[in-house]
């Protein structure tokens, strides 16, 4: 998309209007009046068709622009596919579950708080999904903060730091695999890549939350009993369900392709899935097609185990080929680049298009609402930008993560905000100052660019 060519050269005028149409629409329709976001970019690609008919532009070329747009999404899109495969494998073959297990077995009444971080950690990280892990083990979290007379506030800060941190360092997370994906990064050397600033910032999240975890020697984890009484009995936790992760962490260190990579850990799950399961041949494909459904009995176990499938991902496949086909437009259109025309002279030193690239990550949150779009339109923005200051495309592809996956959560009004304070009964603000983990990600990503540190440049 990158390469798209302008075809028409807007005044600045003409496309701040426009950027701040685009804006309204889809804040208003997403924050006002609860909308999916899909709607209000397919109206705001309806404005830009308008516009360029106003001016003339042939439907034709317009279209071109729209077609360009969405191709440069079609690896991200066959990489969603197989993510909606692994996971639901992984939940065939007990790996996920295995995996939540073992991170239930920390639980203690010491160091609350830091536990309570870590545990969410390893359950974003084990099924990609930091809405999921707040609905779902975070609520029993903040159960038992209330029952412990903790500081609520402080208990949704942690749930919220840990789901955040899976959210982002999963290689089952769509925004993870979406942001590798629209800057041509492999997905596994993104996730690497990220570790710079991640590992730095959960260290720094778990002392924290250490230091401000009180000393608790009563209190009741009836609910996380419950929790490893019901893995249990499913009879998927076992020592080789690890196998599969095992598998993708090998392929993953000889620097196999990301889509190989997951199809051949996928293979591994489902053959595993036999050892403890006799499943037919419709069955597999109906899970791999519709995802893994868990019917244990107990609710939130239920919530938390039954995902996956191709079909989970066709939600944020249409979304991503959407805003793909708009940033084309926007591209081909001339409104980017009109933009970028006028701060560029600001944009020749690493540190500026740095700051640059992290505060419009942040705005499109803060503006939006909208976590998805933060990191493709960042991405479609700037990585021009990054290559004329020498910059590989993985530090754009990091900063889009830190200063757009972990920030909408911070936002009040946003999507996981509304999410989050409707599932834990704390209010964004509220958890806010405790969220250490997403307030950190942004300020060190900035702060190393200033710094010149772990960057990587073009070779």
């Amino acid at each position: 998309m990158f390469k798209i060519k302008a075809i028409h050269t807007p005044t600045f005028f003409e496309s701040a209007a426009l950027i701040a149409g685009i804006v309204l629409v889809i804040s208003v329709s997403i924050i006002g009046f609860d909308s999916v976001p899909h709607l209000p970019i397919l109206f705001s690609i309806l404005l830009l068709i308008g516009y360029g008919l106003l001016k003339r532009i042939p439907f034709r070329r317009l279209e071109k622009g729209l077609v360009d747009g969405a191709g440069a999404g079609m690896s991200a899109v066959f990489l969603f596919f197989f993510i909606g495969i692994l996971i639901s494998s992984w939940m065939m073959s007990g790996t996920i579950p295995s995996l939540i297990y073992a991170g239930f077995h920390l639980i203690t009444p010491t160091f609350f708080f830091a536990i309570v971080f870590v545990v969410t950690a390893i359950v974003g990280v084990s099924i990609g999904s930091s809405l999921t892990t707040v609905a779902t083990v975070g609520v029993a979290f903040i159960g038992m903060a209330s029952v412990l007379e903790l500081s609520l506030p402080l208990a949704a800060g942690a749930i919220v730091s840990g789901a955040f941190f899976g959210d982002k360092m999963s290689p089952l997370s769509d925004t993870t695999n979406l942001a590798s994906s629209i800057v041509g990064v492999d997905l596994f050397e993104h996730i690497r890549n990220m570790g710079w600033t991640t590992v730095p910032a959960f260290i720094i999240s778990f002392l924290f939350f250490g230091a401000l975890s009180p000393n608790v020697t009563t209190g009741e984890f009836e609910k996380v009993a419950v929790f490893k009484e019901t893995l249990l009995e499913t009879g998927m936790i076992h020592w080789y369900t690890v196998i599969p992760l095992v598998v993708l962490f090998f392929l993953t260190i000889k620097k196999v392709p990301a889509l190989l990579t997951l199809a051949v850990s996928s293979a591994v799950a489902v053959l595993l899935s036999f050892l403890h399961h006799t499943y037919g041949f419709t069955q597999i494909l109906e899970i791999l097609f519709k995802g893994f459904v868990s019917s244990t009995g107990v609710k939130d176990v239920d919530e938390l185990l039954t995902r996956g499938g191709m079909e989970s991902m066709m939600f944020t496949v249409a979304l991503v080929l959407l805003a793909l086909s708009m940033g084309g437009l926007l591209f081909t259109l001339g409104i980017v680049q009109s933009l970028l025309a006028q701060i560029e002279t600001l944009l020749k030193k690493v540190s500026s298009v740095i700051m640059a690239s992290a505060v419009t990550a942040i705005g499109i949150n803060v503006l939006i609402g909208e976590q998805y779009l933060s990191i493709l339109l960042t991405g479609q923005a700037f990585q021009t930008q990054y290559e004329k200051v020498g910059l590989a495309n993985k530090n754009l592809a990091r900063v889009m993560e830190d200063a757009g996956t972990v920030v909408n959560p911070l936002v009040p009004w946003s999507v996981c905000g509304i999410f989050i304070t409707d599932v834990l009964g704390v209010s964004t603000v509220e958890y806010l100052p405790f969220a250490f983990f997403c307030l950190l990600s942004p300020i060190l990503t900035i702060l190393f660019g200033y710094m010149g540190k772990t960057l990587t440049r073009i070779a």
